[in-house]
């Protein structure tokens, strides 16, 4: 993917500032989920090492799994997006221009935008929910309102990066340097 990515720069002569802070952004965004997980599978790994020594595990190791999965699991989206990692069924139009092609692209992708908004408006609300509730994990005493955090930034970075890049898609004359 990240080939794929290189040449397309390549084949533009660069790219806008726009472009290359999103793409730095939504690296970061991915790096903090994959750092949280490894650093989880290490304790977990710890945990079940310790556990068969009959040293006793962790103490909520799964609970740990769960909230750092649930926490975690949107902040590759923005990258996905951004690559346009998602499944893409042509079938339909490899027949068209592609230039008709970038403009269907372009709609979905303005779809996915409206979609990502509306889930991080969304989750903004069951944050603000389990912030006046007060919930925490059983076993841990984790308040449930952080897990939802990472969860708003990864759909609202998606919903921004699928805005930005449906316009080249739709008008990549108007977008000739950010076209994609």
């Amino acid at each position: 993917m990240a080939e794929r990515l290189s040449v397309e720069t390549n084949e533009q002569g660069g790219q806008s500032l726009l472009f290359r802070a999103l793409h730095a952004i939504c690296i970061a965004c991915a790096s903090a989920g994959g750092f949280a997980i490894f650093a989880t599978a290490l304790v977990v790994t710890y945990s079940i090492t310790t556990r068969n020594l009959g040293l006793g595990g962790v103490r909520g190791d799964f609970e740990l799994v769960e909230l750092v999965c649930v926490a975690c699991a949107s902040l590759f989206l923005p990258l996905c997006q951004f690559t346009r990692g998602h499944v893409l069924v042509d079938i339909f139009t490899l027949w068209m221009s592609p230039r008709a092609q970038g403009r269907i692209d372009g709609f979905w992708m303005l779809l996915f935008a409206v979609v990502w908004a509306i889930l991080a408006w969304r989750l903004t609300h069951g944050l603000s929910d389990f912030y006046s509730y007060g919930d925490k994990s059983m076993l841990l005493r984790f308040p449930i309102w952080l897990i939802y955090v990472p969860a708003i930034i990864g759909t609202g970075l998606s919903a921004i990066v699928a805005f930005l890049m449906s316009f080249p898609l739709m008008f990549p004359t108007t977008f000739r340097g950010m076209a994609r």
